[in-house]
């Protein structure tokens, strides 16, 4: 195999790896949480007891 040929490999094999990765990573980040964001402490509005 020239090396010609094993570089345009190699670059090729790096590019796919690299758009894998980072379809991946944006993948993960889109992922909706599975806990609800629901506020720990919730405050009582005095205009709305009266």
């Amino acid at each position: 195999m020239s090396r010609l040929l094993a570089v345009a490999l190699t670059v090729a094999a790096s590019a796919v790896l690299a758009v894998g990765a980072a379809l991946g990573i944006v993948a993960l980040l889109d992922a909706t949480p599975d806990q609800p964001n629901t506020p720990l402490i919730t405050y009582q509005n005095a205009a709305r007891e009266r």
